[in-house]
């Protein structure tokens, strides 16, 4: 394995601060919208609260991301934080508010992947070199950004165009891989909400098996080294949605 600290310090130092974000306002969004419904929870636990230290889960926001940011010589990053507290019976119409509750967290993303749209905007706009930054935009998105700020983008305000690229990126992966129909992901929550009620309860069973699904489906080659599941899934729909995010910005 080739260890390439200065790559993985380069792709902590860019998606850290998007990443904190992310899991924060998510898992926030689902507290508030559950205590809108009638559960007060997570309200009481205290997780409706801007705070990451309060959303870290010690193995998905921590060790998981560090692992496999390391295998990947700092390419990848993956993890994810504690779910919000959610007692669906409390809500005042369980089976439709419970859809509400989960969809609140990709809808936050979305917002967030707009704001940090429009900061990427402002940052490129800003920057000296604003016609080539603006070509890569729109030639590479936000990924070809990334990449190039970490291969040779000067000054902070160079910086924070891959800092806002990365939260554009983070918040749309965000938003897409937890609308994977499998429970526990949100997806698998609206889902359930929308099947009939037997067939809900069967589906709901199958909670346990989701997060390994989800691993295996990252690390699981599909069409070789290099590829996986997830990213076959995925990859088109992260192109159009960040394309249509970056035509609502005029980016």
């Amino acid at each position: 394995m080739d260890l390439n600290l200065q790559a993985i310090g380069q792709t902590f130092a860019i998606y850290a601060l998007p990443v904190l974000f992310a899991i924060t306002l998510h898992e926030a969004a689902h507290g508030y919208v559950a205590r809108h419904f009638g559960d007060m929870t997570a309200h009481a636990q205290g997780r409706i609260s801007l705070n990451p230290i309060r959303h870290v889960d010690l193995l998905g926001t921590v060790v998981v991301p560090l692992i496999i940011l390391v295998l990947s010589s700092g390419k990848l990053l993956f993890g994810w934080a504690k779910p919000v507290p959610v007692n669906y019976s409390a809500l005042r119409k369980p089976r439709p508010h419970m859809a509400w509750v989960a969809a609140a967290g990709p809808i936050a993303n979305l917002a967030m992947a707009l704001v940090w749209a429009l900061a990427l905007r402002a940052s490129i706009v800003a920057s000296s070199r604003s016609s080539e930054w603006l070509e890569v935009a729109q030639s590479y998105g936000t990924t070809g950004l990334v990449d190039i700020v970490k291969e040779s983008g000067h000054g902070a305000a160079e910086f924070f165009i891959g800092v806002s690229a990365a939260g554009v990126l983070v918040n749309l992966v965000f938003m897409l891989l937890n609308l994977l129909p499998i429970p526990p992901l949100d997806g698998g929550r609206i889902l359930t909400s929308l099947l009939p009620t037997r067939a809900a309860w069967r589906f709901a069973k199958l909670e346990p098996w989701g997060v390994p699904l989800v691993l295996a489906l990252l690390f699981v080659p599909v069409h070789g080294p290099g590829s996986n599941a997830l990213a076959t899934v995925l990859s088109p729909l992260l192109l159009e949605s960040e394309a249509l995010v970056r035509a609502m910005v005029l980016l």
